[in-house]
């Protein structure tokens, strides 16, 4: 019997990334999108899929082959720290009574 666990992610739309593990090794893009329930995020320009579509006259598409941004594992990416120049881990920091998300090397705010 699977169970419906949703998992939380530190990261969010907006952030941007790097990627550290997979054909896209180094790259950077932004996350479009996060899918928290299988732990996936789309991220511009990384894991491009080439798909074929028919065209459509009625809608007026175009057929052929078209390039698409695919899920990567939110596990092959780290968020990118600008003033250090590379991948960072995030941690939290209890400023009152709200909750700032900091990088762990330097502990300065994370801008989203």
């Amino acid at each position: 019997m699977k169970k419906n666990i949703e998992t939380a992610t530190k990261l969010r739309t907006g952030d941007e990334v790097i990627v550290i593990a997979g054909k896209d090794l180094g790259k950077k893009g932004t996350v479009q999108k996060i899918s928290k329930f299988n732990n996936k995020a789309v991220i511009t320009g990384i894991n491009l899929k080439k798909k074929h579509t028919k065209p459509n006259p009625q809608l007026g598409e175009t057929g052929g082959i078209v390039e698409k941004e695919a899920p990567i594992n939110l596990s092959n990416v780290a968020i990118w720290n600008p003033k250090q120049k590379k991948a960072d881990r995030i941690s939290f920091q209890i400023d009152g009574d709200s909750k700032v998300r900091v990088y762990s090397s330097d502990k300065k705010e994370i801008k989203s």
